[in-house]
């Protein structure tokens, strides 16, 4: 019983995780400065999410045509309920979007 308490309360603590694929909307954006401390250009292939660390690879899969692109972890957000990462201009035009696209995020 104890056992089945300490496995339920890991769950709930540990970190939102992409280790078995997270599915939701991505949105682009392009900023300079982030929150790691990491200067950015429009074009560098980053992105944006709430909990999973800086320097983290994750692979971006657009759901709507199957292309992807491998992103790293620089800043926090995105802050628009809903949605699940921001990705730089660069990564999002990667993988053949203009606004929101609904994706797939793998741990790389």
């Amino acid at each position: 019983m104890r056992t089945i308490f300490f496995m339920a309360a890991f769950a709930i603590l540990v970190p939102e995780g992409v280790a078995a694929g997270q599915v939701g909307i991505a949105s682009r954006y392009c900023h300079h400065d982030s929150a790691s401390g990491r200067k950015m250009t429009c074009r560098s292939k980053v992105a944006a999410h709430r909990t999973i660390p800086f320097g983290t690879r994750i692979k971006v899969r657009n759901l709507a045509n199957g292309r992807s692109v491998i992103v790293t972890i620089v800043d926090r957000g995105p802050f628009v309920k809903g949605r699940i990462i921001d990705l730089s201009e660069g990564a999002a035009n990667a993988i053949g979007s203009s606004d929101l696209m609904r994706v797939e995020l793998t741990r790389r």
